[in-house]
């Protein structure tokens, strides 16, 4: 007997909430600041360098995941790569690629005008915004997506995850945009191979804190 369109079509419940609240979370994140009136509720962190688009963004990316990881999925964190996976390899990892890319950061920073435009006024706030802002940013790329992608597509969810993390980017410098299909991929094979989203995180942690520090001239 011939299927039906109907019949033939069996889609996996978990990749469908997966892309779409992904693809919502993003979303809200570019129309809507601040989410919540955080503000209102401690007014005391009016007088602070704690942004409210990073409290935004760690309940976008890092609350509401773990939430559907928790309740929806019903499932470990673990195996998310909310975890520390192997940190040998982890450790190793990051102090190579943070080698690697720092005089690369350097020369970009200090020689695109467009970088130093866009990250100088963003020095208020370090370490601790940048860390905060990309906790829940990594985590829903490098942990989230890609672990939750994997189970279904294997390896080729380092691309799938790295498309929606690039196209994040379009309003940034030029330079930077056109790169994070490639630094995606990257900071997902990170993940990929210790299993935890934590050393992506690191990584991207340093670069972003350092690009903004050679951008704004702080290091002469």
């Amino acid at each position: 007997m011939k299927k039906t369109f109907g019949e033939r079509l069996h889609l996996d419940w978990k990749i469908a909430v997966l892309t779409i609240v992904s693809t919502i979370l993003l979303m809200v994140d570019h129309y809507h600041y601040p989410l919540l009136p955080w503000d209102t509720w401690f007014p005391a962190w009016g007088e602070t360098n704690l942004s409210m688009k990073v409290l935004d963004r760690t309940v976008l990316y890092f609350i509401i995941p773990m939430f559907i990881v928790l309740v929806i999925f019903r499932e470990r964190p673990k195996e998310f790569g909310f975890t520390f996976g192997d940190w040998k390899a982890g450790i190793v990892i990051t102090l190579g690629g943070i080698i690697l890319i720092a005089p690369i950061l350097w020369l970009v920073g200090r020689g695109d005008p467009s970088m130093q435009k866009y990250y100088e006024p963003l020095v208020s706030g370090l370490p601790w915004n940048t860390f905060l802002d990309l906790f829940g940013w990594e985590f829903i790329f490098r942990g989230w997506l890609l672990f939750g992608y994997a189970r279904k597509f294997g390896p080729e969810a380092l691309w799938l995850q790295a498309v929606p993390f690039a196209l994040a980017h379009i309003g940034k410098p030029e330079i930077e945009t056109l790169s994070t299909i490639f630094g995606g991929f990257a900071f997902g094979w990170v993940a990929w191979r210790t299993k935890s989203f934590v050393y992506p995180l690191l990584i991207h942690w340093f670069v972003a804190s350092f690009t903004i520090i050679v951008a704004a001239g702080l290091l002469g």
